[in-house]
Formats: structure tokens, sequence, C-alpha cells
């Protein structure tokens, strides 16, 4: 049985026929007695009886007429208790400054549309950071580099990321690499010839590079990624970041090349406290991340990102 068989039976009492019932519908006569013969075969029984001025509700169709009214009014008021009930809370949100690039403004949006009730707590800091903090229950939910955090956690796996080689033209070139420039690409053996700068070694995409390569040879360590990247843009140095850590304002100074033999992707999680301990807000707050950052991806705005199946 469907509400709409419901509205079609109500309707056609009310109207004392079915053409009538069909007008205010717009649905075909056809189609209404259709509807109607399929709700008279599941209940069977006789609901209406027809004759050449129209149709009347048998008695059985009258009891069932009175019935259907009350529960397309209770429907109704479910519909409206739906739409009356927003969302309310605080959530705690950290997102690593590459991530915050990209996804921070939409996100801040889409909650904004959507849950205009939930009040958002955004921590912007770099992945080691933001570790600590879930592991401390100062966050409720975060984008990280690492599966390393309490066992209770809820830990998602998000997107993949290439990385890339960061350096302003002119080092490129001091270093004869001019074919890299051309190609958009760089090889481990020639990274290794810059001078490097990262973050230090306890945060999450230092971690990731050690693990992935061997022997990095790192220069300068700045654990603050804008300050990381000027100095990319105006110094003799390179690093390996993300597209997402390219910032506008870098654009027209620093190259981008992709690092091959080996590549390198480093993938995002999301992580939480137990889904069974979060807030309805918080929830609501997790899917708006994944629906945010599947957008972004589907409509090439994340560049070298790929979604992973969650």
């Amino acid at each position: 049985m469907e509400l709409k068989q419901l509205k079609y039976f109500i309707t056609i009492v009310e109207s004392g026929s079915l053409g009538k019932a069909a007008q205010k519908l717009d649905v075909g006569t056809s189609a209404l007695s259709q509807q109607i013969s399929k709700l008279e075969d599941e209940l069977c029984t006789r609901l209406l009886s027809r004759t050449s001025s129209g149709v009347t509700p048998t008695p059985a169709g009258l009891a069932f007429f009175k019935q259907a009214q009350l529960s397309l009014r209770h429907v109704q008021y479910a519909i409206e208790a739906a739409h009356s009930s927003r969302l309310t809370g605080h959530v705690s949100v950290g997102f690593s400054p590459s991530i915050a690039s990209v996804l921070g403004i939409p996100f801040m949006q889409l909650m904004s549309e959507r849950y205009p009730d939930i009040k958002i707590h955004l921590v912007e800091s770099l992945s080691g950071n933001l570790t600590n903090l879930v592991n401390s229950r100062q966050l409720d939910i975060a984008i990280i580099f690492t599966q390393d955090v309490d066992a209770n956690w809820s830990v998602q796996p998000l997107l993949k990321e290439q990385m890339f080689l960061m350096a302003n033209r002119a080092l490129l070139l001091q270093y004869n690499f001019e074919d890299c420039i051309q190609n958009g690409q760089i090889d481990l053996e020639r990274v290794n010839r810059l001078p490097l700068v990262l973050p230090s070694q306890r945060h999450g995409l230092r971690k990731f590079l050690d693990q992935k390569v061997e022997l990095l040879d790192v220069d300068y360590e700045i654990d603050g990624l804008h300050l990381l990247m000027n100095c990319v843009s105006n110094l003799n140095v390179a690093t390996i970041q993300p597209v997402s850590a390219h910032f506008d304002y870098l654009k027209s100074d620093i190259c981008l090349l992709k690092v091959v033999e080996p590549e390198l992707d480093r993938i995002n999680y999301l992580i939480s406290i137990s889904e069974e301990e979060l807030s309805p807000a918080s929830l609501a707050t997790k899917v708006a991340i994944k629906s945010c950052v599947k957008d972004l991806i589907n409509k090439g705005l994340w560049p070298s990102a790929e979604l992973l199946d969650f």
C-alpha cells in the first residue's frame, strides 16, 4: 500500500467522481482506476460503488476513508516535525593548512546552508598537532595523514593526494633541471640534490615521507605551512607537498613537478570519536565533510586528489 493510493482514494470519495478526482490530481482516469483496483485487491474488499452518475464509498470504503484521512494527517505532522526540528550543537573539526585551503570555505558554506544551528569550531593546524588533539579528545572530527590514533576512534580513508616537488624556477634552472620543468616531473634522485625544507619529524607529512623515502636529505625544518611555502617562493629551497598546499598567491612563482620513481601518494583519513559516541550534530558534520570532498573532486576543484570508496 502506498501513500499516493490513500491520497487518490480520499480525493475520489470527496469528489464523488473518478473524472473530477483525476482533474484535481492531474492524473489520467485510467491510471487512477488502476491504483484503486490495486488497493481493493490488496484489501480483498470493494471500497467504491461505481454508478453512471459517479462513485460512492461502500461501508468498508467509508471506514477505510476515515482511517486514510487520519493516516495522511499523521504523515503531514511528521513532515512538519522534520522541517521544524533543526540539528543543534557544537562540533570541533580539525583540518591541516593544505586541507583547509581547499576544503575550509566550501565546508563552512555547506554547513551554514544545511545546518545553520550547528556551531562549528574549526581548528587549522599541522597534522601532527591534530592527531594529538584528537587523541586528547579536544577535537570531535579531523582529517589527518596517519591512522596512529586511539583504537576507539573511527578511522576512514577519505582521499588520496599525489605529492609534488615545489620550487621557484630560478632554483630549478640553477641545478639544470630544465627538462623537469618541461616534463612536469622529477625523480627522487634529483629531488635529493636540492636544498629541501619540510616540517619536523613529528608531523604527518614528514612521517609519511620518511616512511616512503630512504635517506631524504632535509636542510631546513619549518612547522608552519604558510611560512614554509613563502620560503620556497622567495628563497632557494624546495619542498614536497600536495597540490592543495600551492596557495593562490604563490601560483606565479612556484613550479610544481610530480614526484616519480617512485610516485608518492598520501592517504587522508577522516577520523572521529566512535560512531556510537558521536552526537547527531557531529554525525551530520561528518556527512557534510564527505559530501563536500566528493563534490570538490568530482568538479575538478581538488587537483591531483582521488576519491576513495566510502
